[in-house]
């Protein structure tokens, strides 16, 4: 996330990107397996389905076949066709604003800069129709962008104006002067109060859609505390001190306590509802570019976490 990484779509698909598998059980969903697969969405996978992209046995199919133990399945992703970035009337929920940075509470669902699969419709969209003027130092489809947070987690993103706040902001993020807080709930009881998973982050080495505990991979540490416990699940504030894709996804997962609804690395069917996993950025701090200020600010927690917390407590009663 720090340092101006290249998002995983962007240096997955570059050019056409074959996946070949081979079921290992009948009776699942073509467009179910082909997403888990690849690590599209259901949706993305049946648009290629529907465009002759997935072959089971050399064959093409439809997005309801069912598939054979030992049915060869190959997906095809297409090369991406570069598109020009253009300002979308999108309805943001921009926390602060002044002549520097701005401030936005993303929601769920929303990508944050334009990547293969997602040419528009972005927060960067948003951004340009209702900010005049942003940093390019980002480059022409990350214009401002200094962070990110993931399409499916909720929350907190600051974005740079002007050229001088995104390189003041890329220090804080680089240094770890700005902190980012989050709020996730994860699978199983968490027997300690605090905790900190201090372990090293890259690609998954065969798995290049998922990041992994990788030994002389990139510093990463993660520091949490418990908020509150329901059993089976645990509701934890997870403090960032280091900014790597999946980070908080990537260390929970490793110390057996995945967070909820995350289906890439924790449980494959998610539970309580949630359509992807339950982590919000609610709390961002950072020092002002300009004014020198240290600034926090909060995001409340969104209706699809409260909703699978009100599960939760409502079945402790």
């Amino acid at each position: 996330m720090n340092d101006f990484e290249l998002s995983q779509d962007e240096e997955l698909l570059q050019d056409e990107n074959e996946i070949v598998v081979t079921a290992d059980e009948s009776g699942e969903r073509i467009d179910v397996f082909s997403a888990k697969a690849s690590g599209e969405t259901r949706n993305f996978v049946q648009k290629l389905i529907d465009n002759n992209c997935v072959l089971v046995n050399g064959k093409t199919c439809k997005n309801n076949y069912k598939l054979k133990k030992g049915d060869e399945v190959r997906i095809t992703i297409p090369a991406p066709v570069q598109t020009e970035l253009v300002a979308q009337n999108i309805p943001i929920d921009i926390v602060y604003q002044d002549k520097d940075i701005v401030v936005v509470n993303k929601e769920k669902g929303m990508v944050v800069h334009p990547a293969p699969g997602n040419p528009d419709g972005t927060l960067v969209n948003a951004i340009m129709y209702h900010v005049d003027e942003l940093s390019g130092i980002g480059g022409e489809l990350r214009p401002g962008i200094v962070h990110r947070i993931d399409k499916m987690t909720s929350g907190l993103i600051v974005i740079a104006k002007n050229d001088m706040a995104h390189r003041a902001l890329a220090e804080q993020m680089k240094t770890h002067e700005a902190h980012r807080t989050y709020y996730a709930l994860v699978e199983g009881n968490i027997k300690e109060d605090t905790g900190t998973v201090d372990a090293p982050i890259f690609r998954h080495p065969t798995d290049r859609k998922k990041m992994a505990i990788v030994k002389g991979g990139r510093e990463a540490i993660t520091h949490y505390e418990v908020v509150e416990r329901f059993g089976d699940f645990t509701l934890i504030r997870a403090k960032l001190e280091t900014g790597r894709t999946h980070q908080i996804r990537v260390h929970m997962a490793s110390i057996k306590h995945p967070v909820a609804g995350d289906t890439v690395y924790g449980s494959q069917k998610p539970k309580l509802g949630l359509d992807g996993q339950a982590l919000h950025a609610y709390e961002l701090t950072i020092t002002h570019p300009r004014t020198g200020e240290k600034m926090t600010f909060n995001a409340p927690m969104p209706e699809y976490f409260k909703q699978a917390l009100e599960k939760l407590r409502n079945r402790k009663q």
